[in-house]
């Protein structure tokens, strides 16, 4: 069921970030009296789901869900219509307009795209408002639940400070600054400690078992039991915390846990906080340390009902929202303009972690949240945007490049060219969604 709602999720979204894409491309051409032949949601090789021509444009939805497209007439494109392009060109085609406007209608959906980020996370704001968790709360540090924290440099109870020099607002900012920044600053034992990042640090991160290597803090609280659990048998029940032992009181869980490594094979006094009274259970420890139970990893919000931390929480009006929102845009898409970046060097190993639409599919929750959607709609546009701006021939960034060339040097690109350019961009793009989604299908097996 899980992966049924997170496919319907990212069915929707998709639909929606392609439609308006293409809207962007559609809308201008009709202004500038160009023929759309047609407008697609989804691919339509040999055949289509849904079809109907209004005027002269077909409207479909094809059974491809790879994308969308419209096919503007006298324009070299995905459908490398090599006929029409023989032909003396006619004033509605997209050739025969000027090149100003040609340009408008290619970067239409980029800027379409670009605005809807915006426009999303401004009403997401204005509807739930902003709620995060200051960096600076975690007064007692941070939890390394992985290994390669650990060879990166970091220790639980490190204080994150900042990256490459600038301070880290949130918490969740973290993993993001590790990954992209070459120095990180944290606080220990009261001095400040510069931890710097190796080249290799995505490689690392896909390689880790557990993706989550730095957490907050968490008490001890029961979630679950294993088989045969010496904790259940001593009378812990779920949502038990335990908060001390053998007289020695634990605010946190890796402290209880590296604690008990002392008291293999002994039975201990387990401290227990339950319905806001304390009781005292004597239990076993088991040879390898540990007492048989699940502890309970928990959201933000529910570490913020324990009063473990405090959370910075902001409502904007309406008017508010909208520069907020484009705030939030802009530090989103540099952020994944920096991500992008590192694809782009192989010592990194950061090409390993692409993935497809899996990769994207599992971004969204198992169960269905309005919030989480639409605030993951609006990154998938504002990445749909960057990415359709990449100076590829076949997608728009290769469109509007050659349109500069043309606007500068006075005279179109060599029309032989521009038709290899395209077919070798359909190859390199078909090429990546290959290996991109073969990279989910590896990471399943």
């Amino acid at each position: 069921m899980d992966i049924v709602i997170k496919a319907s999720q990212l069915l929707m979204s998709l639909s929606i970030l392609v439609v308006l894409h293409e809207l962007g491309h559609f809308i201008p051409a009709k202004l500038f009296k160009t023929k759309v032949e047609k407008f697609y949601l989804f691919f339509d090789p040999w055949f289509s789901v849904l079809k109907k021509k209004i005027g002269d444009t077909e409207y479909g939805v094809g059974w491809l869900p790879l994308g969308g497209y419209v096919k503007i007439a006298g324009m070299i494109d995905e459908s490398m219509d090599k006929d029409q392009m023989k032909k003396a060109p006619e004033t509605w085609e997209f050739r025969a307009k000027p090149a100003w406007q040609r340009l408008i209608i290619m970067v239409g959906g980029v800027a379409v795209n670009l605005l809807l980020g915006v426009f999303i996370y401004s009403l997401t704001l204005f509807v739930y408002g902003d709620k995060y968790l200051p960096n600076d709360s975690l007064n007692d540090g941070v939890w390394c639940t992985e290994k390669m924290a650990e060879n990166l440099g970091f220790k639980t109870g490190d204080k994150i400070v900042s990256a490459d020099g600038k301070k880290i607002e949130r918490f969740t900012d973290v993993l993001e600054k590790i990954i992209v920044s070459d120095v990180i600053t944290v606080e220990r034992g009261g001095e400040r400690v510069n931890l710097y990042m190796p080249e290799n640090v995505v490689d690392q991160f896909l390689n880790a078992t557990n993706k989550v290597i730095l957490m907050p803090r968490i008490p001890t609280v029961i979630s679950g039991f294993s088989e045969n659990s010496n904790a259940k048998k001593a009378g812990l029940l779920k949502n038990d915390i335990i908060i001390g032992m053998n007289g020695v009181r634990y605010k946190y869980f890796d402290q209880f846990k590296l604690a008990l490594e002392d008291y293999r094979g002994k039975n201990v006094d387990l401290i227990v906080e339950r319905s806001n009274e304390e009781i005292t259970l004597s239990c076993l420890v088991s040879s390898e340390g540990k007492l048989g139970f699940v502890p309970g990893l928990f959201s933000f919000s529910q570490l913020e009902e324990f009063n473990t931390y405090t959370f910075a929480s902001q409502n904007f009006s309406l008017l508010q929202s909208f520069p907020a929102g484009y705030k939030k845009a802009k530090k989103k898409l540099l952020s994944y303009i920096d991500q992008f970046k590192l694809i782009l060097n192989p010592n990194t190993g950061a090409y390993k972690g692409m993935g497809g639409f899996g990769a994207i599919g599992s971004l969204f929750p198992a169960t269905w949240n309005w919030e989480a959607f639409w605030n993951l709609t609006a990154f998938l546009s504002l990445m749909l945007a960057f990415m359709n701006l990449l100076p590829i021939p076949a997608l728009d960034g290769g469109h509007v490049m050659f349109l500069l060339y043309e606007i500068i040097f006075g005279k179109p690109a060599p029309e032989k060219f521009m038709e290899y350019a395209q077919a070798v961009g359909m190859f390199l793009l078909l090429a990546l969604v290959v290996y991109a989604n073969a990279n989910d299908i590896f990471r399943l097996l």
